[in-house]
């Protein structure tokens, strides 16, 4: 099925082809364009999206009205509402393309079925949420305390190919600053 799923899965575990296939079946391909959503507030949310190609970002609108970039999913990673996934409850996230996007989904019986077939797909799976764990500790501590030139710095380096595919209102969106503040930073590198 997709190449850059097994490539993915096979970072972490060893598959034969034949247990790739296997796992590949539980994969649906979606398309996005550009601006289209793939998850809106207050649904009910029952798969996770591996990205394939494309950008897409996860925003949260508080009660009166302010949106918060809560995060940013390209290439190899995974992304959905996870609260609304695992909780079954509603999504208070909206999840849009910021490009045209191939996903693979799969669905939250598709994911626990694998899992209680495969320790392989337990494993990675727990290795994922717990690397995604740590990730989000790691963006709230820098919210906390760093200055936002830090958070900047951090940015860039950690992931400079999403400097060149967002533009700077969005940056500074996600890093809780103004565009202008993100426009002197950054011209300091």
């Amino acid at each position: 099925m997709s190449f850059e799923l097994k490539t993915h899965l096979e970072e972490i575990i060893s598959l034969t082809d034949q247990e790739f296939e296997h796992i590949a079946a539980h994969f649906k391909p979606k398309t996005l364009k550009k601006h289209q959503y793939l998850i809106q507030e207050d649904e009910f949310v029952n798969h996770i999206y591996f990205v394939v190609k494309g950008l897409l970002k996860a925003t949260f609108t508080d009660a009166n009205g302010k949106a918060y970039i809560i995060q940013f999913a390209m290439e190899n990673w995974w992304l959905s509402d996870f609260r609304a996934f695992y909780g079954h409850v509603k999504s208070i996230t909206n999840i849009s393309c910021l490009e045209n996007s191939e996903l693979l989904s799969i669905s939250k019986d598709d994911l626990d079925q694998l899992c209680r077939e495969s320790h392989k797909m337990e494993h990675f799976f727990r290795i994922k949420n717990s690397l995604g764990y740590v990730a989000l500790q790691q963006r709230i501590l820098s919210l906390l305390t760093t200055s936002p030139k830090e958070r900047f710095e951090q940015l860039a380096q950690q992931y400079p190919q999403l400097m060149q595919r967002v533009s700077k209102t969005i940056i500074a969106a996600y890093l809780g600053i103004s565009r202008e503040t993100l426009s002197r930073l950054s011209a300091k590198v």
